[in-house]
């Protein structure tokens, strides 16, 4: 029996198949077709390598409808057995082009061992070059491609020469389709600096911005590829604005925080400067949300910021809070360096049934920094994220002094084309006397969709009677296994364990395990996890979508 591959290839290339059930077929059309069947099956065949197939045909006219039996003997696969890439031009006179030279035959599609097919030798090529073009070398081109073939030994000996052309850096921005927006604005939203060499990666991150900062329905970004202006090309972009007004409503679910509804309304050009305006409430069963946000365009030198005036009341764990806040915040544009730092004011009460009502309020102030080493800041398949927090408690302004530190750090790494592997780690602590006189929002607790699976939504931190109030310190730690069926779905695997708590020295981590399916979309990963909660001995559900860092 042919391999599925070539069946395939074979149904979707001999016409005698496509055409069997036309209702006007005649003598001589079917005479035509069964002729043709052969060297198109047999080409079919060569196209997924193999290339000395035995095809026959055989025709019964004495039944109704005539009987047609195609029988196709694929043989021995053809496999690769050498591969050159062969590159001229200017990538090969300095240390960057040198580097994706090597990482053109490092990801080459099809290496010595595979077995030939033409769909993928033609993806290859296109490969190569692509990767060329996104990497300064805007006007790579294919100069020269051969597959030779040994029928006799089923092997395939495969060469390309590319021809890189000059190496390209980043000119003037030219852009099209503004209206309401200044060509200043806009520019600021770019971390590319003027003569850097070109990157497709760099420009699709200022695009990215662009699209998530609201203003725009659409953005298409180009570079000219003519090599005469390669020393400063022009990159064009063409944009349509999207409306500056927008009010949304919707409701939800989620295993964290359960039923949600929510309302939204923004105004993307307050006043006619460009200055956001952000009004949103939710209630959730265990989370009641509303906020005003003002957000301002990047300045030239690549900030944002925002201020926020935020009411807060949370039901988790038998512990209730109300907290008030206003808040002053400041980050830096580029997502893959981002520094930020912000000052706060905010006034928290909690309540746990039996014991007295707390109140305490702080004004933090606090900075961070947050490195992103991935292939892809929405979806990584490699590398690594990390982010450092250092906040405190202003002493006179709040009811006790603190500082707070936390670190994250998450790493993916491919084991196959098929299987990848991560790993991710949480640790905090507040340095304080106790937690009397803290905000809640500053201490921790775990557990849930993102953290420990396996336990229900912060339910991991101190008892404090019936309920579950934030410690101190906290850490988590996960590892998780994805087999991927086809590029867009996945099974998993996982191993969680973390927990909260007022003492360093009495920590003890609640372990939750299990499966889950992998969804890959275009707003980040779905994860729907079944865990066993180590602790409590009882299964849980989770899902989720999007990176949670």
């Amino acid at each position: 029996m042919a391999p599925a591959a070539v069946a395939a290839a074979v149904n979707s290339a001999v016409e005698l198949i496509r055409w069997q059930g036309f209702a006007e077929m005649t003598e001589d059309l079917f005479d035509r077709l069964a002729t043709q069947a052969i060297p198109q099956a047999s080409e079919a065949a060569a196209t997924q390598g193999y290339f000395s197939a035995k095809v026959d045909i055989a025709v019964n006219r004495a039944s109704d409808p005539v009987q047609v039996t195609l029988t196709v003997i694929p043989g021995v696969a053809t496999q690769i057995s050498a591969v050159r890439i062969d590159v001229t031009g200017a990538a090969t006179e300095s240390d960057h082009g040198k580097a994706i030279i090597q990482r053109l035959r490092d990801q080459w599609l099809l290496p010595v061992g595979d077995d030939f097919r033409q769909r993928t030798w033609n993806a290859a090529k296109d490969a190569t070059v692509s990767t060329l073009a996104a990497n300064a070398f805007a006007a790579a081109r294919l100069v020269e491609s051969e597959a030779r073939v040994d029928p006799v030994e089923h092997s395939a000996a495969l060469s390309v020469v590319l021809e890189s052309g000059p190496a390209f850096r980043f000119g003037r921005f030219e852009f099209r389709g503004l209206d309401r927006y200044s060509a200043e604005m806009v520019q600021n939203f770019s971390s590319i600096e003027p003569g850097s060499l070109f990157s497709e990666q760099s420009l699709d991150d200022y695009i990215r911005r662009l699209l998530a900062s609201g203003y725009f329905a659409s953005v298409q970004g180009s570079i000219d590829p003519d090599p005469a202006q390669a020393d400063a090309a022009t990159v064009t972009l063409a944009f349509i604005e999207a409306p500056t007004r927008r009010l949304e409503a919707g409701i939800g679910y989620s295993t964290d925080t359960q039923y949600r509804v929510s309302a939204n309304y923004a105004n993307l050009d307050t006043r006619g400067s460009g200055l956001q305006f952000y009004a949103d409430a939710r209630i959730e069963s265990k989370t009641q949300e509303a906020s005003l946000r003002l957000v301002r365009p990047p300045t030239a030198a690549g900030w944002i910021d925002s201020w926020s005036v935020q009411l807060q009341g949370t039901d988790i764990e038998n512990l209730q809070t109300r907290t008030s806040s206003i808040t002053m915040r400041r980050r830096a544009l580029d997502e893959r360096r981002t520094p930020a730092f912000g000052i706060g004011f905010f006034n928290d009460e909690q309540t746990v049934a039996g014991y007295p009502n707390v109140y305490a309020h702080a004004l933090y102030v606090d900075g961070e920094y947050t490195w992103r080493n991935v292939d892809n800041l929405l979806e990584p398949t490699r590398g690594w994220m990390a982010t450092v927090h250092l906040g405190g408690g202003i002493p006179g302004a709040s009811t006790e002094r603190f500082a707070r530190v936390i670190g994250r750090a998450v790493g993916w790494y491919p084991l196959s084309k098929s299987n990848s592997l991560s790993a991710r780690v949480e640790v905090g602590a507040v340095l304080a006397k106790s937690r009397d006189g803290i905000p809640s929002n500053f201490l921790f607790r775990t557990g849930g969709d993102t953290t420990v699976r396996g336990y229900a939504f912060d339910s991991l931190g101190v008892a404090l009677g019936d309920a579950v109030v934030g410690g101190r310190y906290y850490g988590v730690a996960s590892v998780e296994a994805v087999h991927w069926v086809t590029p867009s779905w996945g099974i998993a695997t996982f191993v969680d364990a973390g927990n909260a708590t007022d003492s360093t020295a009495q920590t003890h981590p609640a372990v939750g395990y299990g499966i889950g399916a992998r969804l890959r979309t275009p707003i980040g990963p779905f994860r729907l996890d079944l865990a066993y909660g180590q602790e409590t001995s009882s299964l849980r559900m989770h899902f989720s979508v999007g990176l949670a860092f």
